[in-house]
């Protein structure tokens, strides 16, 4: 079930490192829907909705990413409705 939902602003060096599209398989692999995008201010965010354990799953992976990412913080707040059609990547 699609309860739970957030909002992730990932800070670091998140941008130029694969990982948003590593997030993006990721949340795919736990049956997330959302979607990804570069800020213009270097931060990564997303929208991710899925059972609290699947969110915490990726959560959990979203401090590590991908190599060559480091991430610094993770500001998490409540998420907006989700769409329902899989995990996009969304144009910056």
């Amino acid at each position: 079930m699609k309860s739970e939902r957030q909002l992730l602003r990932i800070s670091g060096r998140v941008q130029g490192v694969g990982y948003r599209r590593s997030l993006q398989r990721e949340a795919v692999a736990r049956h997330i829907d959302g979607w990804v995008r570069n800020l213009p201010d270097g931060r990564v965010e997303a929208l991710v909705c899925g059972s609290a354990f699947a969110l915490a799953s990726l959560l959990d992976w979203a401090w590590q990413g991908p190599p060559g990412a480091r991430v610094d913080a993770i500001d998490i707040s409540p998420g907006p409705t989700c769409p329902t059609d899989g995990f996009q990547i969304l144009p910056s």
